[in-house]
């Protein structure tokens, strides 16, 4: 490995245009892939095409005609009447016909359009009141044929609502101050064109009522679109702090520019190569560049900072950038080894888009790293010698430590001095963070994923606050034996049961199926009196409900709830929640009371729906992410053991990644937060980052053991240069993910603060808790011949004293110890 990178040091001083150029070259070459990127923001694809659930889902669908479905509701609690006066109706109405014009170009199929379905929409206008026009004999009237001109005619509309309970929770609400349109869509992917022109009608209105859109492929469809323009602005943010903060620190405009180029090249080059190779650009990948960008400079970074400590006009750019290089090589091959590992792990999850971004993620590292290598020798050889006029530590400061360096002494200086109490401190903080961690609720939720004010998230909170809920999944059940099985008084008396107790229990929030609509047109077929809604007690009686029901003008609908063959039926559940907890304890509770209560025939039962969907995706992305987390610490504990070459350095380099999940999985459970799906990802990727330091600290701490032959003499200089490099970066890179805190969604807002967690958790438990440790195990960790330096006899010295009193060895600049000349 020696001549290898002795090789490519000497490549890059002494080739320096040819690697410009050649970088220069790699980025024109990727960036030319950019306008063939393709988007796939359907967050259905984050299953497999196989997936059971995701098949059934799809079969579902056909087999039921149903669809993906916007939620436009309208709430006036001001109006004693609420929404039932004429103003109201009349704006109801008229969003009605615009909704229906909502039609495109269908790409796919040209000559067709695609969009809203006129035809299954819920409104008050293209809805049948359901009324006796005689005896046995059932009459269908549009329920709001045209806008009603008074308050009489406005509650005349209202009182037949709520006369059906099949639109009581669903259309509108039960005390009258809401009402819901559903617009079912023939591809939910238009969600999010569909929600912005009904927004634009709605301005249209003056703001006389609350509006409000919501319904899951809203939500999904509004996170697809505003990932990719938050990503626009925080990119950008999180670049010109960074740069911000790299001038603050070397002080040269020509020099930090440096790591914005690896990271610039290092994007260009991945994502090109992922659109190269035919990816399209998911929900998960479209955040590559943030993660690329931040860990590609790090080593660059240790770089400067070495850099920036040991150049002297005297020593000249080309000694020093060597000697730089050939002591941080080692470190830097390590961490960036350890890092792509943690990245590749996602390879082995369920989850395709996972598996991409982890892929293109750990290629991209590795392409950072080798880029650093190349190009940082060679970019500093290609700048005049006058431009590192007035650079470097000597020149800026002379005898004068920095408040960065002597807060690290004294830092040091308490690590070594007081071991055993720092170690008991961090040894508590572990074990609060294992009961925190047990308080951990997985839990996913989108809604959620928008911050506190947004429409989306205002519409899910006061929507399903009047209604049913908007979040919706059907429970299919299917007869075993024999046909027309649902035509039977028993089986459908036994789905109103299940019903009923679902709804009592609140497992759910409202449900309609075949038993309702059944029970509602024998109610009007006798009188119309609440004691009849009820199933009546044959199957011919059953059959004679369902052709009366045929009647209306919507003949259709009842192919929403049954197969023709009458073996089949759709149970359509509401959740007033969009939390997968709230999903998988209804899953529960509804195989639980089919276990208690035996149907009368034999019958299977499965789930479909979005809702359903992303309840199933939230387990697997659950024990995917720990399986991979699991995989990769594994994995790099075995490359530290290896590299190290041995068990202890080895756990020993383990311990600051292994305290920052602690910590913060911990906390997420003090603080009672979800386990959703950007911290599983981050807490898989923080194995990538957080062990960095580590292998920096560990790498230089023996190297330093090395030449001084021992730890009380290396440790005043690993509070040096070493634990400034490593400072800097935690300082740069945590607070450079802090502009993500200003987005709208949540889940950049989670990225930006765990990620600047990992960073300064990992870095402070590195600095605070290993050179205490090194104190205390000197004797077994520094044992090793290459640890102890020969005296004139050749006979191997080593120091006697114990380290708390002999910490003040000399340093490499002449400090007489941590923190005192």
């Amino acid at each position: 490995m020696k001549g290898f990178r002795t090789a490519l040091v000497n490549f890059a001083v002494e080739h320096s245009k040819l690697v410009a150029l050649g970088l220069l070259a790699i980025m024109v070459f990727f960036a030319a892939f950019f306008p063939n990127m393709t988007m796939d923001t359907d967050p259905e694809n984050m299953l497999m095409p196989t997936e059971p659930a995701r098949v059934f889902h799809n079969a579902a669908k056909k087999r039921f005609a149903l669809s993906d479905t916007i939620v436009v509701g309208v709430i006036k609690e001001n109006d004693p009447n609420g929404v039932f006066n004429p103003e109201t109706l009349a704006h109801v109405h008229a969003l009605t016909r615009f909704a229906k014009t909502l039609r495109y170009e269908d790409p796919k199929h040209p000559g067709k359009t695609t969009g809203v379905i006129a035809v299954d929409m819920v409104a008050p206008s293209v809805v049948d009141h359901m009324h006796q026009a005689g005896p046995g004999t059932i009459a269908f009237d549009w329920l709001m044929q045209r806008p009603p001109a008074t308050e009489a005619e406005a509650l005349v509309v209202r009182d037949k609502a709520l006369s059906n309970p099949l639109l009581v929770g669903q259309m509108v609400s039960a005390d009258g101050k809401a009402l819901c349109l559903y617009l079912p869509l023939t591809d939910k992917l238009l969600s999010y064109k569909v929600y912005t022109a009904l927004q634009e009608k709605i301005r249209e209105f003056g703001g006389t009522e609350d509006w409000h859109i919501a319904g899951l492929p809203v939500a999904e469809g509004a996170i697809g679109v505003e990932m990719f323009s938050e990503m626009v602005i925080a990119s950008p943010l999180t670049m010109a702090l960074i740069f911000g903060m790299l001038y603050a620190m070397f002080r040269k405009w020509s020099l930090v520019i440096l790591p914005m180029l690896i990271a610039t090249v290092t994007v260009v080059a991945t994502l090109g190569a992922m659109i190269a190779l035919g990816f399209p650009v998911h929900i998960l990948s479209s955040m590559l560049p943030i993660f690329l960008m931040s860990i590609s400079i790090c080593d660059s970074i240790h770089v400067l900072s070495e850099f920036f400590d040991v150049y002297t006009a005297k020593k000249g750019r080309k000694e020093s950038i060597k000697e730089v290089m050939n002591t941080l090589f080692m470190p830097m091959f390590y961490t960036s080894l350890t890092t792509a590992a943690g990245f590749f792990s996602f390879v082995t999850t369920d989850i395709p888009p996972a598996r991409i971004f982890g892929a293109f993620v750990g290629v991209g590292v590795l392409f950072a790293w080798i880029i650093t290598i190349l190009f940082v020798p060679a970019y500093i050889m290609l700048l005049p010698e006058r431009v590192l006029g007035n650079f470097g530590l000597a020149m800026h400061q002379g005898d004068k430590e920095s408040l960065l360096t002597r807060a690290l002494h004294r830092l040091g200086d308490l690590a070594c001095r007081r071991s055993k109490t720092v170690l008991t401190l961090f040894v508590a903080c572990a074990a609060l963070s294992v009961w925190g961690m047990s308080q951990i609720n997985i839990n996913d939720n989108y809604a959620k994923r928008f911050a506190v004010g947004h429409p989306i998230r205002e519409a899910d909170t006061a929507l399903n606050r009047h209604f049913g809920g908007t979040y919706t999944a059907s429970l299919v059940l299917e007869g075993q034996k024999g046909q027309e099985v649902f035509k039977r008084p028993d089986v459908l008396n036994y789905m109103a049961s299940m019903q009923a107790w679902l709804v009592k229990n609140g497992y759910i929030g409202k449900s309609t199926s075949l038993a309702d609509i059944v029970r509602k047109v024998h109610q009007e077929l006798i009188d119309g009196r609440p004691e009849n809604f009820r199933i009546p007690a044959s199957a011919p009686a059953v059959a004679e409900c369902v052709m009366q029901y045929q009647q209306s003008h919507k003949p259709h609908d009842i192919w929403h709830f049954v197969t023709p063959g009458f073996d089949a039926a759709n149970i359509f559940m509401q959740f007033q929640s969009g939390d997968s907890t709230r999903t998988g304890e209804a899953v529960k509770a509804i195989g639980r009371y089919i276990e208690a209560h035996k149907p009368p025939v034999d019958l299977s039962y499965k789930f479909a729906g979005l809702h359903y969907i992303n309840y199933i995706f939230q387990w697997k992305m659950f024990w995917g992410m720990l399986g991979s987390l699991s995989g990769s610490y594994l994995i790099v504990l075995v490359m530290m053991i290896v590299l190290f070459r041995s068990f202890i350095w080895g756990l020993l380099c383990m311990i600051p990644l292994t305290l920052t999940i602690m910590f913060i999985y911990g906390t997420l459970g003090f603080l009672g937060l979800d386990y959703d799906m950007p911290v599983a990802v981050l807490g898989a990727i923080s194995l990538g980052i957080a062990v960095d330091f580590a292998i920096h600290f560990l790498e230089r701490s023996r190297q330093m053991t090395a030449e001084t032959g021992s730890w009380e003499k290396a440790a005043p200089r690993m509070f040096g240069e070493p634990a400034r490099a490593i400072s800097r970066n935690v300082i740069i890179i945590a607070i450079g993910f802090l502009p993500m805190l200003v987005a709208s969604l949540v889940p950049y807002k989670t990225t930006g603060l765990l990620l600047f967690s990992i960073l300064t958790i990992s870095g402070f438990v590195t600095l605070a808790l290993l050179p205490a440790i090194l104190t205390i195990a000197r004797e077994r960790l520094f044992r090793a011949k290459r640890f102890r330096v020969q005296d004139e006899a050749g006979t191997p010295r080593t120091d006697p004293v114990p380290a708390l009193a002999r910490i003040g060895g000399p340093g490499r600049d002449g400090k007489d110890g941590i923190g005192r000349q």
